[in-house]
């Protein structure tokens, strides 16, 4: 294999594992499907072999579900999980915007501010009933969260972060579940905090604001 094959397979391999999860995570490819390789391989143009390599490494993100020889399917979805994955993410972004809000210089402060305006913006089409921008909604909250937390200084601790906050959304992308201005108003209280560096008052509206959007998941009845 020459260096240009390699160097296009690994491209490949990371478009796939970008898309796929990107599936998942919006509900396109639905909690306990089977994922079978021969239908997979042309919907996203790469070999069964790339696609095995892509879905094992989903499996390692606990978005997959490895199966031996019956292959792999999505990995399903449950109000427990849901429970405990909020609690996870509580517990790693309270640590980081801790860490963030005590470092964060003026360029922390402009990440912060240029995200909420995208957010903010987003969150006003969506109120005005453009549902369809629901999944730019849900990358934009992340972004806004990450720009939070974006000064802690640990990449570990980032990454972990962004691996649960994958996994929480996916809830909410399944039950459909935009709040309404009572989640912008929590993502405007949370920038006020944040300018303020009020790291006990931003962790407790941290709480409040997933709290929320937990109960409000469950209470849509979509999640079994």
């Amino acid at each position: 294999m020459t260096r240009y094959d390699k160097d296009r397979l690994e491209t490949a391999s990371e478009m796939a594992f970008r898309l796929i999860r990107k599936d998942i995570i919006a509900g396109k490819l639905a909690p306990g499907q089977k994922l079978r390789l021969e239908q997979l391989k042309d919907s996203y143009a790469v070999s069964v072999s790339t696609l095995r390599e892509t879905l094992s490494r989903l499996a390692s993100d606990n978005l997959v579900l490895a199966e031996g020889q019956r292959g792999f399917e999505v990995a399903p979805v449950s109000i427990t999980e849901l429970e405990n994955l909020g609690d996870l993410r509580l517990l790693l972004e309270s640590h980081a915007i801790g860490l963030s809000f005590n470092a964060g210089d003026l360029d922390w402060e402009a990440r912060v501010v240029a995200a909420h305006h995208k957010l903010a913006a987003i969150e006003r089409q969506l109120l005005r009933g453009d549902l369809a921008r629901t999944v730019d909604w849900v990358r934009f909250d992340w972004e806004f969260h990450q720009a939070l937390a974006s000064a802690c200084g640990s990449a570990v601790l980032m990454d972990a972060l962004s691996s649960t906050f994958d996994r929480f959304l996916r809830y909410h992308l399944l039950a459909k579940s935009f709040r309404g201005k009572p989640v912008t108003d929590d993502h405007r209280h949370l920038l006020d905090l944040a300018m303020g560096r009020d790291v006990d008052g931003a962790r407790a509206m941290l709480t409040q604001h997933v709290r929320s959007g937990i109960d409000h998941v469950i209470k849509s009845g979509l999640i079994a």
